[in-house]
């Protein structure tokens, strides 16, 4: 019986989950959670074999717990399963250690496939199409790359509207910090404004429209 953690905002959207990975009576949802704190939590009570992961959650998101998992323990098994289709996405989720990759805009046998492939060892990626932009204006993508993890993750919450208070608090750091970070990231992405950092996050499949958090 493979052991799931499962962890995403959405109750409703989680018992859905839960009945799919349930349905084959080949694994067993032993704990779920809706931000990132509450997950780390319940991996370490619970030490699942495998835990599936939103990355638009309230707080630091899915990297940051990807990130707190595999330093915790190099060997977790890690699926990301995100509305983003973003190739982008995707890289920074493998380079931070995620086993697998999962679009929400998948048929449902997909999540089924990547947690067999990932319980034997192997990485997974949703054979979907991306979503990228048929012409890459300005070289969005390119600037993007050049961010560091911890620029990156502050450059998502900063797009989903979090305040610099808020980024401080969800990834543990000094709001100083925070605003420094913030400075490279505009200088790096060649903006000046807030509304910039937006457009390039929607560009590049990042966000999707309306979807900010206070």
């Amino acid at each position: 019986m493979i052991r799931i953690l499962l962890v995403d905002d959405h109750p409703v959207v989680r018992a859905g989950y839960q009945r799919l990975l349930e349905l084959e009576g080949r694994a067993q949802v032993v704990a779920q959670a809706g931000s990132v704190d509450e997950a780390w939590a319940a991996h370490r009570h619970h030490a699942p074999d495998l835990t599936i992961t939103d990355i638009a959650m309230p707080g630091s998101g899915g990297l940051e717990l990807l990130r707190r998992l595999r330093e915790a323990d190099p060997q977790a098994r890690v699926i990301v399963f995100s509305m983003h289709d973003s190739e982008m996405l995707a890289e920074r989720a493998f380079d931070q250690g995620a086993s697998g990759f999962v679009t929400k805009s998948s048929p449902p046998e997909r999540l089924i496939d990547a947690v067999d492939s990932v319980m034997r060892g192997e990485r997974y990626i949703d054979p979907a199409p991306w979503r990228e932009p048929a012409h890459d204006a300005g070289g969005a993508h390119e600037r993007l790359a050049s961010l560091t993890q911890r620029e990156f993750e502050i450059f998502q919450l900063i797009a989903r509207g979090a305040s610099a208070a808020h980024c401080a608090q969800a990834l543990h750091l000094s709001p100083k910090t925070v605003a420094n970070h913030q400075s490279v990231i505009k200088e790096k992405l060649g903006v000046a404004t807030l509304a910039g950092l937006v457009h390039i996050a929607l560009h590049c499949g990042l966000l999707v429209t309306g979807a900010v958090e206070a």
